[in-house]
């Protein structure tokens, strides 16, 4: 049963998986300074629930994923405010909660110097998952 219930995350193109993969161990070795700090706050079950980093799901890679609750932090650094990269991020979102997940978003700047905030926002988040779930 326990297998089942995650095999959703089992589903990135088999040509296209070998090569994510690379890129999701890449990004673990040389974070941004945002994500070692997010990390920090969300590695060793700090909050209650497991979250894994550069988790592939589908044919993407999220920076977070808790895969208990559904839910996906994103780190966004300047890039990220380009109407092109504005729009690839909202198609990349609404593909993720077709898969039941919630994404959540930070930029850089919010989780290096308003850290106590994205905390509490992620702590409301996985509260409310909870709750829905209960």
């Amino acid at each position: 049963m326990e297998h089942e219930r995650y095999t959703f995350f089992k589903t990135a193109s088999p040509d296209r998986y070998t090569i994510l993969k690379r890129f999701a161990k890449e990004n673990r070795s040389h974070p941004t300074e945002a994500e070692r700090m997010m990390w920090k706050l969300l590695s060793g079950m700090n909050l209650g629930v497991r979250f894994r980093r550069q988790h592939i799901i589908n044919d993407y890679i999220a920076d977070f994923t808790c895969l208990e609750k559904k839910l996906i932090i994103e780190v966004d650094g300047a890039y990220h405010f380009t109407d092109e990269q504005l729009g690839e991020d909202a198609y990349r979102t609404e593909i993720l909660e077709r898969y039941g997940f919630k994404v959540i978003r930070f930029k850089n700047d919010n989780v290096l110097y308003d850290t106590a905030n994205v905390l509490n926002t992620i702590i409301d988040e996985i509260e409310k998952i909870t709750y829905i779930y209960r």
